[in-house]
């Protein structure tokens, strides 16, 4: 790690906090009143200075880390992505930002959780805010061992600046990483409560987390390891029955403002609609919306399309006419435009919004793009919260450009539902376990209120196949082709190679003369698949990501060729 990113980034966990808000969790002290002196001083500002750890550090990690992986993956479309034919190198900006946001993400959670040692606060407040800086940090540490590999491990950033030899830091063996991260959300446990306000951390969200470690960590010696496997079952197990959380009943709910906070987002981004402090606001809706879709004008996102791999996983053919279509899946709409669609959480003033008059009358709302801008042919309806009516009807509060209070949720509660079916179905290929049925159901049949019969048994495939529906465009899905690479590379590539990952031709054409006549006629000559589509050179170190290059010139232990080296996390490193 460089001398620059350290520095600044145990500074900046000291100093920069930012402006104050009218909202309970970030009403933080301006960076011109604060200093570790004059701050902490209570148990109210002990929970304002952690809350800002669910925003700002995390804000750059957003803007690649999750569109990045799932261009990777196989579910969105970008022409000309280097992720979408595994060409990136670490020069990349997005790679950088994820990386260095993950970093920082690291160097505030470690900051804060000293400040606190100290803080004049109740017990109960210190243990509680302790235990949200340890599951942020878990989170942080989780992305970087996935994506990275083998990565450094920086306990105390203070600690790492007194001992001077920080661009000295060697590589952790990802085996130790996993430890490292479990023994801090170990500790995590020990201090948060079984309840805490709702969009916070409480023992139940980390424990969520650690089933999902010990679930990825079963296979990182090559083969699946069975008492991984079962302790991510027990923890996974005690969320389900003892958290008192539920699925909300219908799966689009899940990502509207209105439930930022519900019970089924175990670990999530908490934002706020605003610019005051840049970096504690979301701007995804930006990045995914078509051209006018809001009223600043902020949105260029059209271009960045769900895949044709994601809608052959959700069973529809955008060449089908929409009028004869049939969506086996309510999770399809909650997650990918295609024509025919009408969102009625969407300009909820304007009767809703309508995905073909959007794009083909100019005067409708602010006025649409005028045309189709996805070589796919559909577009992403995850991270967008639709106008600024639809906001303030939410939140209360007007949004402003590329600053809306939309939650990111890191882990949801149906995601540990699988991760339970998953860790039961163990090394083997399938269980007719009940209460593994009984999870992996419960978010089936939610996503297919259709299928009324549970199955006598559920298959590995099952559970893989129900996770990428479930969880397409939220960041997760390339973690799981990391974690089967880990045991099984070869099948991992192999699923990537045979994903439909091109684009189509001619759909503009067929979209606006259905809409103008309410005619679907589709030429096979001059509207089809890309037949020319190469498989990605997908390779099993593919499925590591480059560290990015400033890093490794200024400390070359952080090369690919560098050897990682192990360490004994559990001696060299405790929580006080």
């Amino acid at each position: 790690m460089k001398i620059s990113n350290i520095k600044y980034m145990a500074i900046a966990a000291l100093t920069a906090f930012g402006a104050t808000s009218c909202d309970d969790f970030l009403d933080r002290p301006a960076e011109d009143s604060y200093n570790v002196d004059n701050y902490y001083a209570n148990d109210e500002q002990c929970d304002a200075g952690v809350f800002y750890l669910y925003n700002s550090p995390w804000s750059d990690f957003t803007r690649g880390g999750i569109i990045m992986t799932e261009t990777m993956v196989g579910n969105i479309y970008q022409s000309q992505s280097p992720y979408l034919d595994f060409s990136v190198n670490g020069s990349d900006n997005d790679l950088v930002f994820m990386y260095e946001s993950l970093w920082q993400v690291n160097a505030h959670c470690n900051t804060v959780y000293n400040n606190l040692k100290t803080a004049n606060c109740s017990e109960a407040t210190r243990a509680k805010c302790m235990g949200e800086c340890l599951t942020l940090k878990a989170m942080a540490y989780f992305y970087l061992v996935r994506a990275f590999g083998d990565v450094p491990i920086v306990h105390d950033n203070q600690a790492e600046l007194e001992g001077g030899d920080y661009n000295n830091k060697h590589k952790v063996q990802k085996a130790d990483v996993y430890e490292y991260i479990i023994m801090t959300l170990e500790k995590a446990m020990e201090l948060l409560p079984e309840t805490n306000d709702p969009g916070r951390i409480d023992k139940y969200c980390a424990e969520g987390l650690l089933a999902k470690v010990y679930l990825t960590r079963a296979g990182v010696t090559g083969t699946l390891n069975a008492d991984d496997l079962a302790k991510a079952a027990q923890y996974a197990k005690d969320v389900i029955d003892n958290s008192g959380r539920h699925l909300l009943t219908n799966y689009s709910d899940v990502f509207r403002l209105q439930n930022n906070n519900s019970e089924e987002s175990l670990i999530g981004l908490r934002w706020y609609g605003s610019r005051q402090v840049w970096t504690a606001q979301n701007f995804l809706q930006s990045s995914l919306a078509m051209v006018g879709f809001d009223e600043f004008g902020d949105c260029w996102g059209g271009w960045t399309a769900p895949s044709v791999n994601l809608q052959d996983a959700f069973g529809v053919n955008v060449l089908q006419d929409p009028a004869t279509r049939v969506d086996p899946d309510t999770r399809r709409k909650a997650t990918m435009m295609l024509p025919g669609d009408v969102y009625e959480y969407f300009w909820t003033d304007k009767g809703g919004f309508d995905y073909l008059k959007f794009m083909y009358d100019t005067s409708y709302g602010v006025g649409g793009p005028g045309e189709l801008q996805s070589n796919t042919g559909s577009n992403c309806v995850k991270h967008l919260y639709g106008n600024s009516n639809d906001h303030y009807d939410a939140l209360g509060y007007y949004p402003e450009s590329q600053a809306n209070g939309l939650a990111t949720h890191l882990l949801r509660l149906s995601d540990v539902y699988l991760v339970y079916a998953e860790a039961m179905i163990g090394t083997g290929t399938s269980t007719s376990d009940p209460s593994a049925i009984d999870a992996y159901w419960q978010v089936r049949h939610r996503g297919r209120p259709g299928e009324t019969q549970a199955p006598a048994s559920i298959t590995w495939e099952d559970v893989w196949n129900e996770r990428m529906l479930e969880l397409a465009h939220e960041g997760d899905r390339w973690y799981d082709y990391v974690r089967l690479s880990y045991y099984n590379p070869q099948s991992a590539i192999d699923r990537i190679r045979a994903q439909r990952r091109d684009a189509y031709y001619g759909l503009g054409t067929v979209y606006e003369q259905y809409y103008e006549s309410g005619e679907w006629t589709v030429n096979p000559d001059e509207t089809r698949y890309n037949p020319d589509a190469v498989a990605p050179n997908v390779t099993e170190a593919d499925f590591t990501l480059p560290k990015p290059v400033d890093d490794v010139s200024f400390n070359p232990n952080m090369s690919d060729s560098a050897p990682a080296v192990h360490e004994d996390v559990r001696s060299l490193y405790s929580y006080d």
